[in-house]
């Protein structure tokens, strides 16, 4: 008798979703599907709104990522004007743009994940979590913060809040960086340093004790999407896109994110309200590629400074070709958080990240525009279509998590493959593949604006419709 296991929410992601595995006659894993149930509405109250209205708006769609949107909304609004910005403007979205990835990717892998590898699979899920950390490393979660709170900084000091800064603008950015600014930026570097390297050297003996989550979560063949600039060096907020394949080959390159919908296509799925993004040229489901760290770094051929580029190359030899286990994400997000601090360190003895030059100014010049940044977890497209007078007539949000989807399916199935048995529905078992998707942390909130809480609810379910076995959480 067929059956299947619903795992309903998924826990420690930014926002709610449920996964469904489907089991056959024989009792083996056939298929898995993740799901997001909350309905996705900021695409469409947007219409009727000034574009120029849209980066005080969009970075609502988060808590844990409004930068990305607002940096990805006030191109949009650049595009719209077609304006070039000023290079001090683009020095500095570039340099909030970093803090956002620092912040991200520590709360991601110091709070997130860290407690499934570091704590153990298998140790009780009411210990397993940030604050089971704390309990049992104080030092290491508390520089965890403390890291996460540098990137928020940086937020903070240029926009003047952490979290949904009205800040940059279509043709520019308010304000400059300040004296006071850059010397409590740079006072703070040693520390965020320090702790980068604290976590390099824990996750690679978590490499040494994990060789099979390695193999099994989320490793598969698939195409990796990223921005780069003409040299392919690694880009988070200009440049082009760039499409490799499992092998390491450059399938597609130099694409203008302005005509995105000339190579990216957009399915829909009936068991969710996410958006499933795929390449294209070749169609559904060949054309299925992942974005965020894992692939930024796969497309890219250096990273542009000494610290990183040293470590790129060694995560470079973790493939063969592309590297493909989507647990190396999170060995992927210490690299972007070393890059990222390094940059910043370069940024802060430029003299034009004080320059009061800040702001084009122009009228609608184009009825279309595209704003394309690189987001913590992925390549995010914001896309705006206009009337003569500025007003929204349509809005596509193509997000990061979505253009996951597709790669979080595969990889739930690959991990349930290994792992699920019988109508048993051991907690370890689900914690395991609840870290699959953690792997791409997606942000559903972003893909979905979900609200309220939900229990973990699990259920094993036959064919005619009746339940085999439920358990749940919270």
């Amino acid at each position: 008798m067929s059956k299947r296991i619903v795992i309903d929410p998924v826990t420690r992601i930014e926002g709610h979703a449920k996964i469904s595995i489907f089991m056959d006659d024989a009792g083996n894993v056939s298929d898995a599907e993740f799901h997001v149930v909350e309905f996705r509405g900021f695409e469409k109250f947007c219409e009727g709104r000034p574009y120029h209205e849209m980066p005080g708006i969009t970075p609502r769609i988060c808590g844990i990522c409004p930068v990305s949107h607002l940096l990805a909304s006030a191109k949009a609004g650049d595009a719209i004007m077609a304006v070039n910005i000023p290079p001090a403007a683009d020095k500095l979205r570039r340099l909030m743009n970093l803090g956002q990835l620092v912040q991200s990717h520590a709360l991601s892998f110091f709070h997130l994940s860290a407690p499934d590898f570091l704590l153990g699979w298998d140790t009780p899920q009411p210990q397993r979590n940030v604050f089971g950390l704390i309990a049992a490393n104080a030092d290491l979660a508390r520089a965890g913060i403390r890291l996460r709170q540098f990137g928020q900084e940086i937020i903070e000091i240029l926009g003047g809040k952490k979290i949904h800064p009205a800040w940059a603008v279509p043709g520019g950015v308010r304000n400059a960086l300040t004296e006071a600014g850059r010397d409590k930026i740079r006072a703070w570097l040693p520390e965020a340093f320090a702790t980068t390297q604290v976590a390099f050297n824990l996750f690679k003996k978590t490499l040494e004790t994990h060789k099979r989550e390695v193999q099994i979560f989320g490793n598969f063949s698939s195409l990796f999407m990223g921005l780069v600039t003409e040299d392919g060096t690694w880009e988070h907020h200009g440049g082009n896109l760039r499409f490799v394949d499992s092998s390491g080959s450059i399938i597609a390159d130099q694409l203008d994110p302005q005509r995105y919908f000339e190579y990216i296509g957009e399915s829909v799925q009936s068991s969710s309200y996410l958006k499933s993004p795929y390449y294209s040229p070749l169609g559904m489901p060949d054309g299925m590629y992942r974005v965020g760290p894992l692939a930024r770094l796969n497309v890219a051929e250096q990273m542009g400074v000494p610290k990183a580029d040293a470590e790129l190359k060694l995560f470079k030899k973790m493939g063969r070709g592309a590297v493909s286990s989507s647990f190396l994400y999170h060995y992927a997000r210490l690299i972007e958080i070393l890059a990222s601090l390094e940059y910043i360190e370069r940024y802060l003895d430029d003299p034009e990240m004080f320059s009061d030059y800040l702001r084009a100014d122009a009228g609608i010049n184009s009825l279309r525009g595209v704003g394309v940044s690189e987001a913590p977890r992925g390549t995010l497209f914001h896309d705006y279509t206009v009337d003569r007078n500025g007003l929204l007539k349509k809005v596509n949000l193509i997000v990061a998590t979505g253009q996951n989807n597709l790669a979080m399916n595969q990889t739930v199935a690959q991990i349930a493959r290994h792992y699920v048995r019988g109508n048993d529905i051991p907690e370890p078992m689900l914690n395991r593949i609840e870290h699959g998707i953690r792997c791409y942390d997606p942000c559903l909130s972003c893909s979905t604006h979900a609200v309220g809480q939900m229990p973990m609810q699990v259920r094993l379910i036959s064919a005619d419709g009746s339940v085999l076995n439920e358990t749940v959480r919270g």
